[in-house]
């Protein structure tokens, strides 16, 4: 299977369904709760359309794998993942532009969906590498990314412009399949501290 391939991956926690603009509703009611930091990129609620648009069309340029995130204890819908820059004649990937509503933050969602992510491009695609990259000030997520077992391969030195016209030093990680297990091991056992959802 290759990394661009739609499909819908789901686990006792959340459902990773393949975006779609019928999302758009859903995502914007999770956008109103988030109060984004000067280092982030997320959309406003009005802008949830538009981002749902530029997603699929990067999706339809062979680039992005978009989803949104439904979590499963309330079925509501929390937020956006990929799989971006897709390399697949290298088996490379990048899984990123991940935003998930404030009441869904430190709970099961971001593990389990980084678990389902993971095990689709390791064990399903065979990916030779998983990069997740952040900006450099952006300490909560380089500390979700360490937390993985990611390895930090270094920084990008003005990287990316960003909205504000500030430019961006990024944070880049990866994962390789030799460090998948241990990785998958520390994401079930965080996963088994958390209450099975009840619908």
């Amino acid at each position: 299977m290759r990394l661009l391939d739609e499909i819908t991956l789901q686990d006792t926690f959340v459902r990773l369904e393949p975006l779609s603009a019928e999302h758009a509703d859903d995502l914007s009611r999770a956008a109103a709760t988030l109060d984004a930091a000067w280092y982030t990129s997320v959309p406003s609620p009005a802008e949830v359309p538009a981002e749902i648009g530029r997603r699929l069309a990067l999706r339809e340029a062979g680039m992005m794998n978009p989803f949104a995130v439904r979590r499963l204890s309330t079925g509501e819908v929390v937020g956006m993942t990929t799989f971006c820059n897709i390399d697949q004649p290298n088996r490379r990937v990048e899984i990123g532009y991940t935003w998930i509503s404030t009441p869904a933050q430190g709970t099961e969602v971001n593990p389990a969906m980084k678990r389902l992510l993971l095990a689709h491009a390791f064990e399903t695609c065979e990916a030779i590498a998983v990069s997740l990259l952040t900006h450099f000030h952006n300490r909560q997520s380089r500390a979700a990314i360490e937390r993985l077992g990611a390895k930090l391969d270094g920084i990008l030195r003005n990287h990316r412009i960003m909205p504000d016209g500030s430019l961006r030093d990024t944070a880049a990680y990866s994962i390789l399949p030799h460090e998948w297990p241990a990785v998958r091991n520390g994401l079930d056992a965080r996963l088994a501290c958390h209450a099975r959802p009840t619908r």
